[in-house]
């Protein structure tokens, strides 16, 4: 079972946030032993990015966002300024298989818990270091949070309305997506990593940084730029290559269509009883409806609007094309395909209680139902255990 493929792998986890601390909960939700190293006191930062938080007996309580990327970890609290808490740091760096830290470039050398300095007294051990811009370089020195690398990667450039529609300007995803990025991109490196000591026997140094994922993430995009010379702009709801493919609104209310090749346009066409769309010459073809957007957009909003969701997601279906409802979160945990594949965990935890938590998508039926033993930490919970 996945979900055990890691057993018996050890992750000494300093990083904090988001990227890191995403890479290390998908690391132990496939069998790894983490312990999560945390400052005495304060903790990770996001303990206290709230609210809402989860309250629990004798006023102890653990913010959503802690919640949502640190399942199945423990938490000790070590200072490792402090000389014996250094020592013991390093006692569990030297048994450790993974290394986990995302400090500014430079910082963990200061108190030799760099990747040269620890490679001495763990050859085997494999460290990636998450930064916002990598350990060289320019701008490494710079703190950096996903924002910004939404911002400067380029994905902002070509996320919002065009200047000639309400609301104009450049937007930011809803949630982290280059932090989150960075956390799968660094568990893939890991589990990469890993599989090369087997081979080698011998570790080695990760270095993956926010602006070379917030790159990469431009994917279609950059490529478009690359092949046409041509920065990509802000279209909204509409997709650079393909089209119709964008949010519409109904009678009672949006839905997305998308049209994923010129036959299911046509067959679109046809339903509407508008056939002649097919083979008008701006829209015939998928290149033609590009070129010709905003008055494909025009045509098909004013036929669309006269009849309920409903009456549109129905004929979808039957004719093989793809729309989505645009959900709440509230209507995504209530889908029934979203309740069939176990995406909603619940876990029991003795001081807070129930705790509702997101499945892992690397992990399926019996695997993903086998990490809920383990619910995020109180902050320190296990510091006991190591100093006995």
């Amino acid at each position: 079972m996945i979900a055990n493929a890691l057993n018996g792998i050890r992750v000494v986890d300093l990083s904090r946030i988001l990227a890191g601390p995403w890479c290390t909960q998908n690391l132990a939700d496939l069998g790894a032993n983490v312990i999560k190293i945390e400052k005495p006191g304060l903790g990770d930062d996001t303990r206290s990015w709230g609210p809402p938080y989860q309250e629990g007996v004798d006023g102890q309580s653990m913010s959503a966002y802690f919640m949502c990327c640190n399942r199945g970890k423990q938490s000790v609290c070590l200072d490792f300024k402090n000389p014996d808490d250094r020592e013991k740091l390093l006692t569990l760096i030297r048994d450790a298989d993974v290394l986990v830290e995302n400090y500014r470039a430079g910082t963990l050398k200061r108190y030799g818990l760099d990747y040269d300095s620890l490679k001495a007294i763990n050859p085997q051990l494999v460290y990636a270091s998450i930064t916002g811009y990598g350990q060289t370089g320019p701008k490494a020195s710079r703190p950096g949070y996903d924002y910004i690398f939404q911002g400067m990667g380029g994905l902002m450039s070509y996320t919002g309305h065009p200047d000639d529609m309400p609301g104009a300007g450049p937007l930011r995803t809803g949630v982290a997506v280059v932090d989150i990025s960075t956390g799968m991109y660094a568990t893939s490196a890991i589990l990469a990593a890993l599989f090369q000591r087997v081979q080698t026997g011998q570790g080695v140094w990760l270095d993956l940084a926010l602006m070379d994922v917030a790159v990469a993430m431009n994917a279609n995009q950059a490529a478009n730029y690359l092949v046409s010379g041509q920065n990509p702009e802000r279209s909204g709801n509409a997709h650079p290559n393909l089209a119709p493919y964008e949010v519409f609104r109904a009678a009672d209310g949006y839905f997305i269509l998308a049209a994923g090749n010129d036959a299911q346009f046509a067959r679109f066409c046809t339903f509407c009883q508008r056939p002649e769309l097919a083979v008008d010459p701006r829209f015939s073809t998928n290149s033609a409806r590009i070129n010709n957007l905003t008055s494909l957009r025009t045509v098909l909003a004013d036929i669309i609007i006269q009849h309920p969701r409903s009456y549109w997601t129905q004929a979808l279906d039957e004719m093989g094309i793809s729309w989505g409802a645009i959900n709440t979160l509230e209507e995504v945990f209530n889908d029934e395909q979203v309740k069939h594949r176990g995406m909603l965990t619940i876990q029991q935890h003795p001081v807070l209680g129930e705790l509702k938590l997101v499945g892992n998508p690397m992990l399926s039926g019996a695997s993903r139902q086998a990490v809920l033993t383990n619910p995020p930490p109180l902050l320190g919970e296990q510091t006991k255990i190591l100093n006995d």
